[in-house]
């Protein structure tokens, strides 16, 4: 198994406002803001939440500042039973390390020193009228999905017999010519051109293409043409996982390419491993059916079954007798 330098740099890191957050998941997560349009432009950059914990008992050695603060009932409970000096000392023992914004759930009532202490750190504070356990389940996804690594890689992404073929290779190829072609074949259309890329979880790579592009497809010598229009909604997708790259590249007799498929090649996509398979390019090759084919094999080994693998051992258990003739030779 061989490993090629990545398909593309990852960008870096996305990164999302108070403001955006509250103006997107505002009546989703029941929110309300407690300290006007202070600290609305503070950057979320982590896609975990965290409650303060040890950090309000004055335990602040592994506190995690760049996260959201989450305080539920313990926490205002806990808060609520201090002396107001001891209260905002041990909040501005939490707020001076410029957390991005702090959330209050079940719209409990904050400490006055709490505010206080809010505005002059400058330290958003909004409240959810949801429980802490619902709020943190309809907030974690969409922190997960917006906060995600990205990056755009120049192909065409087609959705083959439910497996994501990624189409790389040089400009003018036949990317977008090959999947137009499984497309008339019944196949989905995912993006075609520009490919953006996010990592979801340890082994996750989801594609989907710019809305702007919306599945348009630029066909050389025809023009910008659109799929849905022309094949009907069933023939797109908005999103895909990305499973197999395919790389096309034109014929070269001095590249030596695998006849067997017992050597894997993978590329690394943001720190994931994806299988990819290069198929050289001449004429009368039926490019179509062969990715078809690359799609079936990926969902056999899916399910364990290796074609080539189990090929290789037939071969060999065939060849032992005639090897171990030879062995036995000492003439």
């Amino acid at each position: 198994m061989t490993s090629d330098s990545p398909v593309a740099p990852p960008e870096s890191m996305p990164e999302i406002t108070v403001q955006r957050l509250f103006e997107d998941r505002c009546e989703t997560l029941q929110l309300e803001i407690l300290t006007s349009d202070i600290g609305l432009e503070r950057r979320v950059l982590d896609s975990d939440l965290s409650s303060p914990g040890l950090a309000l008992a004055g335990y602040t050695e592994r506190f995690t500042s760049e996260r959201i603060q989450v305080f539920g009932e313990t926490e205002i409970a806990y808060l609520e039973g201090l002396a107001p000096e001891a209260r905002r000392d041990r909040i501005n023992g939490i707020f001076r390390f410029g957390v991005p914004a702090v959330f209050v759930t079940k719209a409990l009532s904050v400490p006055d020193e709490v505010l206080e202490v809010a505005a002059e750190c400058s330290i958003p504070i909004l409240r959810s009228s949801l429980s802490t356990r619902e709020f943190y389940r309809r907030i974690k996804p969409y922190l997960d999905a917006i906060l995600a690594p990205r990056t755009n890689l120049h192909g065409s992404l087609a959705d083959v017999y439910g497996v994501g073929l990624l189409f790389v290779g040089e400009s003018g190829v036949g990317k977008s010519e090959c999947v137009l072609d499984l497309v008339e074949r019944g196949h989905r259309l995912v993006a075609d051109d520009h490919v953006i890329v996010s990592r979801r979880g340890p082994d996750i790579l989801l594609g989907q293409g710019h809305q702007l592009q919306a599945h348009h497809m630029e066909i050389r010598g025809l023009g910008i043409i659109d799929i849905r229009t022309l094949f009907g909604i069933h023939a797109t997708r908005q999103q895909k996982r990305i499973e197999v790259i395919v790389r096309l590249e034109r014929w070269d007799e001095d590249t030596a390419y695998t006849r067997t498929g017992l050597d894997s090649t993978e590329v690394d996509v943001l720190g994931i491993q994806v299988p990819q398979v290069t198929i050289p390019l001449n004429p009368g090759k039926n490019i179509t059916v062969i990715s078809e084919v690359v799609a079936m094999d990926h969902l056999l080994k899916y399910a364990g079954i290796d074609s080539a693998g189990a090929f290789n051992e037939r071969l060999k258990e065939a060849m032992r007798p005639v090897h171990e003739y030879f062995e036995q030779d000492y003439e």
